[in-house]
Parts: structure tokens; sequence; C-alpha cells
């Protein structure tokens, strides 16, 4: 089923401007990729309207939070990567905080088990929110426009309502359940009768807490009326978000991970996402051997970034965690003679066996319900931005009367070191439970520069496939220099250390390619789609989108 469900996905979108790998349109003044078609509307009226990038990054966030309920949100976190027409650059961490109550063994019995359904669904599940700050803090640094016309393309769409798509429906009807179960009253996403295509989704309660923050900005969530809603739920539910935490949150703005692949800057998230330095930790791993002259998906290039993704989500496992409670050994880590001595010990001849590779001498399965938008103007400013609920819907719970639902994010902490997670990742001491501090995580919101000048914004959705995700699109357009929306289309494969199983799309790899991969031990496992990246390429005639044709995401420019 899963093989048919992606090949009518991809069919549905052929023909679509924002599918089409052979001609792809050019715009020259700005551009918005991002997981729905009025997501991207919003950002391109910011731009059309004179904004920045930040401007319309801001705008497309919060109508994300409208039309894409299962990972837009102001009730989850982020990271944000920008860089400025002259090429300064900068990251935001918007990351969700654990409260000041939480602690180490909240989600284990008596027994030390994990208690999953306390750390997936309802009000213990959810961090501290940071969305709204994070778009506050970005626009005070970057932003043009005023901040109430940005807000204003969100409150429509929520006040006026939308057009819901097909696999909108289809999500809102599977979860009907699970938000009768943890929203006994009611919210906006239950309706009497089932979801179909093209039913407006109005949102009357979400558009009034967006208007509180057009209004009074940070104090229109982080206190008053919305605060009080906010607390009043978690008292309800049993959660531990306090009036405390939510005066007490801050976004961060972070030192970016900057490295090179060949000709390329590569400018991209640290921690606490584990993002960045897994990316440059596999081009690096990738960067001696010949990949273009083997070929795409070519048997020795898949073996070569499987086994480097193997040493990297071992690594990954141990030494990532909130650099506020954790001191990250980045420049160990991203030490090109690190990788170099990490991947000497494979053979072409056979595969690694992940329980004989730990980490280096100096997981937690996370959701892959997340989202992610890039976007460019016509200034030559960009930014990268993924964002995240966590799980689809996150914790299932809506803040009553506010109509916005909370994150499950407390499940991307080691839960119990050494067990996996939700996506399968496990993790260590430096991703435990603390008060305050900011869960692991994979996201990869990352642009490049080549010669000093934009080349590439790319980040994708997919939890613990968003790294390798990233890392298959980057070499997909430097390497086997393919058209950015081809580059976004292909099929792609996944490893993530542990379970040691190599993750394949339908049709990602040749008959021949697979037998020779089985023959030297590798297992493979047909899965679903991985990912839904959103990218831009800057050319010398304009900005080119690739829009993920496993979803709804759609490209705008002009």
């Amino acid at each position: 089923m899963g093989n048919i469900f992606f090949a009518i996905l991809c069919l549905l979108y052929i023909g679509v401007e924002n599918v089409n790998a052979q001609v792809p349109k050019t715009y020259k003044n700005g551009i918005v990729v991002s997981a729905h078609p009025e997501a991207s509307k919003a950002g391109l009226q910011i731009l059309k309207a004179g904004g920045n990038a930040v401007d319309a990054a801001v705008a497309v966030q919060f109508a994300l939070a409208v039309v894409l309920p299962s990972a837009g949100n102001i009730g989850g976190g982020g990271f944000l990567v920008y860089r400025s027409a002259s090429g300064k650059t900068n990251t935001l961490d918007y990351r969700e905080k654990a409260p000041g109550a939480a602690s180490r063994n909240m989600y284990l019995d008596s027994n030390g088990n994990a208690i999953t359904e306390k750390s997936l669904y309802g009000h213990l599940a959810a961090g501290v929110p940071g969305t709204v700050d994070g778009m506050i803090n970005t626009h005070l640094k970057y932003g043009k426009l005023k901040w109430k016309q940005i807000m204003q393309p969100a409150i429509e769409l929520a006040e006026k309502g939308f057009a819901i798509t097909e696999a909108q429906a289809g999500e809102l009807n599977k979860n009907r359940d699970a938000f009768e179960k943890y929203n006994p009253s009611g919210f906006a996403l239950i309706k009497d009768e089932l979801w179909n295509a093209g039913d407006q989704l109005i949102q009357p309660e979400l558009a009034h807490t967006l208007k509180l923050i057009r209004d009074k900005d940070r104090a229109g969530f982080y206190e008053g009326e919305t605060a009080a809603l906010i607390i009043s739920e978690m008292k309800r539910g049993g959660g531990l978000i306090t009036k405390k935490d939510l005066a007490a949150y801050r976004s961060v703005w972070r030192k970016p991970i900057v490295g090179k692949y060949k000709d390329f800057k590569i400018i991209t998230m640290p921690p606490p996402s584990s993002g960045g330095i897994a990316l440059m930790q596999l081009l690096h791993s990738a960067e001696p051997f010949p990949v273009k002259r083997w070929g795409f998906n070519a048997d020795s290039t898949v073996q070569l970034i499987v086994e480097a993704e193997r040493r990297v989500y071992a690594d990954r496992s141990v030494y990532l965690g909130d650099p506020d409670f954790y001191s990250v050994p980045q420049e160990q880590l991203l030490s090109l003679a690190y990788q170099m001595g990490r991947m000497r010990d494979f053979q072409w001849n056979r595969t690694s066996v992940s329980t004989d590779i730990k980490e280096g001498n100096i997981t937690d399965r996370e959701s892959e319900e997340t989202t992610h938008y890039s976007i460019a103007d016509s200034y030559g400013n960009s930014v990268s931005v993924t964002t995240t609920l966590n799980g689809a819907y996150g914790s299932k719970t809506a803040v009553k009367e506010a109509g916005f639902l909370l994150n499950n994010e407390m499940d991307d902490f080691s839960v119990k070191p050494g067990s996996p997670n939700m996506y399968g990742l496990i993790g260590g001491e430096a991703n435990a439970i603390e008060p305050g501090k900011r869960m692991l995580s994979s996201m990869t919101p990352t642009i490049i520069e080549r010669n000093g000048k934009l080349f590439m914004v790319v980040g994708t959705p997919g939890g613990s496939t968003i790294i390798t995700s990233v890392f298959q699109t980057i070499l997909n357009v430097i390497e086997f220099s393919k058209p950015i929306q081809e580059a976004v289309t292909v099929p792609r494969f996944h490893h993530q250390w542990l379970p040691d199983e190599v993750f394949l799309e339908t049709d990602a790899l040749t008959e021949k390619t697979k037998n020779i991969l089985i023959q030297k031990g590798y297992k493979l496992t047909p899965r679903g789609p991985i990912g839904r990246v959103d990218a831009i390429l800057k050319t010398n005639s304009g900005y080119q989108g690739g829009a993920d044709p496993r979803g709804d995401d759609t490209s705008l420019g002009y």
C-alpha cells in the first residue's frame, strides 16, 4: 500500500508548476517554498508588499499555524537560519524548554520502565512553547514591515477559513478519536461528520489568539489572557507549565555551524539541534570519495552514505544535547580528521554492524510531522526555518478557548537514557530531562553559499530522517547536477545506526543495486515517503524552487 500511495502522490502533482523538474520556473524578485499553498501565498503577499525574507518568514510561520495544524504552530518551537544580502549569518533557537517542574524520571513507572503515552499525548507531554517569542525576536532584529501587517494574513485565514486539502481531510479523520479523547469539550478540528477535501476550516478562537499576539506582541501569548488559558489547561489535564515558565521563556541567538564542502560554504544550525553537526560530519565523510563518478544512488554511493550515517548517528546518541546544560564537543566532532578516522574501519566488501559501532573517542525516535519553509527576497536576504509540534498534531491537546495545539516535545528528551524514543533514536545523558532544558532535535535548516554568493536554501521535516534527507538533497544538486525540483523529488533512503536497517522509498534503488547491497549483508526495508524537502536554488537568472510532491508543498514567487 505504501508504494502505491507514494506513486499516486507523485502522479497527482505531475504537471503542476511546483513539481516540474525539467523546466523549473525562475523568479527574479523573491520566492517562498512551504508545506501549504495558503502559507506560501501569505509569504508571497508580504514580499510583494515590500517585506524582506524575515517578514515573510514570520507571516508563513503564523499562517502554517492556521492551515497546517499537524505541524505548523504557535504551541511548539523551531530553528531559524538567516543570511543577509551582505553575507552576514545568524541562527535563532526557539526550541521548546522543559517546564520548571520537570524531572529526570517523570515518564518512568515504579520499575523504571518508560510510560510511552505520558510523553506522547496529553498535557504532561508539552514543553514550554517557543514559536511566538522566536518570531517576535526575529522580527525585532531583522524585520522591515510593521508587526501588525505581517500578522494579518494568518488572522484572515483563521477568521475567514480556508479549504482543506484531500491529504488534510484524511489526517483530520484519522486523528478524530485522539482529538475527542484529549479535548472532550471540543475544538475547531473536531466536527460531527467526517472531513472532506474542500471543506472550510474556520478557527475563531485561534483568530482571537493571533489578534492578541498582533496587538500585544509577546504579552499577547506569554502573559495575560492566553497565558491564563494555558495555565487553566495545564491544571485541567495535569500538565506542568506554569505562569513562571511562560514568563521566563526566551528564544536564543546562537552562532551558526559554518563549514566547507569543496567550493561551498555550509551555514547550518548548532545544538540543541543535532542537525548541523551531523550534516557537516556526513559531508566530511563523502568529500574524499568520487561520488560524482559513481553516480546517483549507485551501490558504492549508497554504501558510503549508509556507513557515514551509521557512525554519525552513533555520535549523536552520546555527544549532542542542549549546550546550555551540556558541554558539546563541537570542535572535535566537526574536525575533518576526526570524521576520516571514524570512516577508516568500514570495508567495501561487507556491511558494518551497528552493534559494533560505538560513539567516537573524544538516540530517541523523533516525530516526522515537522514542517519546513525556505524564503529568499528581492534584497538578497534568505531564511531557512524548520518548526514543529513534534508528533502529528503534537500532544493532540488544544488550549481550551485559545484554539491552538500544544506540542509533545518532551518525548524528544531521553526519557530513559539508552532507550529509543518514538522515532527509534537512542539518547544518552546529554539529552536527559532537566528543568529549563531544551530537548535535542534533528531539524537541519541550512543555507549554502558559493563564491561568497547565495547558492541554496534547504530543509525538511522528517524527524530522524531530516539530516539524511537534507544531506542527500545537497548531494543531488552539487554532485549529481540535478535541477532543484528533481533534487527534491527523487526517491530517498535513510539509515540511523539503530535500528540497523536501510529504509528505502519506492524506486530509490535499482534491483541490481539492491542485490549488491544485500549480498554484502545490508538489510533493506521498504517504507513510505521520507521527508518533505522545500528548497531554493539561486541561479544567474533568479530563484528556482523545489517543493516536495510528497505533500501539499508549494513554491511561489514573482
